[in-house]
């Protein structure tokens, strides 16, 4: 890529509980700071009369793909995605397959989003699943989460791939060095945890990675990890959690304090200093809601996003495409196949 290319982000503007008119006021925004280009797939008619609202539009480096389908959220992703190939979301995945854009970015049905990534632009050879991460952001900034919630049931190798990916994500996007790698249990000692935790320490010690053993729960702060892994399941509660604490504390403090002044500045001071219910919006430019293991870069923003999560969803997008994580963890993948023998 030459300096002066802009990176180009297929921009579903269909999808999302604000579409089309946050996205594409998200897609305008993102434009506005010339380092990137946009391309809107969604009815023609929809986009140049959305578009319309921005007089200025014309002159930002966005363009139109037409998409005559749109796949909801109440729909089976698996048969709408065959049933619908003209669809928004399959049109922006199409996009990147094709090489005419660089990255994809949608706040649609998430399985949906997934389903188009691995049908239409595949899966990095070596990764069977695809899987979310995410930086806890607030009280940890250097620490990833892999995987948050797209997939329930593991296999001892998926534990291995989200260890890789979370590498190359905290190394491309944390710039954490040799990052450190934990695996989540219920004890430190080998016999602890299920089965597939059991298989995965195994293998998590076969290669070249920082791998420190295993962790629970009361060290996932510490930072002792920059690398937690666990399964979706596990990450999904956790992440739940951790979002649910900086509220619960507030009002604690808040019912404590019978001084109504004092109430008032102890919801001001929580709200700066405690920003953990932000997690979720908090950690994205860092990488949160990345397809890790798909052959391109996919992005999935937050279905109930506002054009200005729509316009850090795309810059996002962007960075982890300069950031080459795709390259990246096939690299990755390619020296620890070489040192494990796996």
């Amino acid at each position: 890529m030459t300096e002066s290319k802009k990176v180009r982000v297929a921009l579903d503007a269909m999808g999302g509980d604000f579409a089309p008119e946050e996205i594409i006021k998200g897609a305008v925004l993102a434009a506005q700071r010339n380092d990137v280009e946009v391309i809107l797939t969604g009815p023609g008619d929809v986009l140049k009369r959305e578009l319309g609202k921005y007089k200025f539009s014309q002159n930002l480096p966005i363009r139109r793909v037409e998409a005559k389908e749109v796949i909801s959220e109440d729909e089976s992703p698996a048969s709408a995605v065959r049933r619908k190939p003209d669809s928004s979301i399959v049109m922006a995945a199409k996009l990147v397959k094709s090489g005419e854009a660089d990255a994809l970015v949608s706040a649609g049905s998430s399985a949906a989003v997934a389903v188009s990534a691995i049908q239409y632009i595949g899966m990095v050879e070596g990764i069977e699943r695809p899987a979310v991460g995410g930086n806890l952001g607030s009280f940890a900034p250097d620490i990833v989460i892999m995987d948050m919630g797209v997939n329930v049931d593991c296999k001892p190798q998926h534990l291995l791939a989200f260890a890789i990916e979370g590498c190359v994500f905290a190394e491309k996007l944390l710039n954490v060095s040799d990052p450190t790698v934990g695996l989540l249990s219920t004890g430190v000692e080998e016999s602890k945890g299920n089965e597939a935790v059991r298989e995965a320490y195994s293998l998590l010690r076969s290669g070249n990675l920082n791998f420190i053993g295993k962790i629970e729960g009361n060290e996932i702060l510490s930072g002792r990890a920059n690398v937690i892994v666990c399964d979706g399941f596990v990450g999904n509660v956790l992440l739940k959690f951790y979002e649910s604490i900086g509220d619960c504390a507030k009002t604690y403090v808040k019912r404590r304090l019978r001084f109504p002044p004092l109430r008032a500045v102890a919801g001001l001071l929580f709200n700066s200093l405690f920003p953990v219910t932000k997690i979720s919006y908090e950690g994205e430019e860092e990488g949160g809601g990345i397809l890790w293991g798909i052959n391109g870069v996919v992005r999935i923003a937050h279905g109930s996003g506002k054009a200005p999560d729509i316009a850090h969803a795309i810059a996002s997008a962007k960075k982890a495409f300069e950031a080459d994580i795709v390259g990246a963890l096939k690299s990755r993948l390619a020296n620890f196949k070489n040192e494990s023998g796996l």
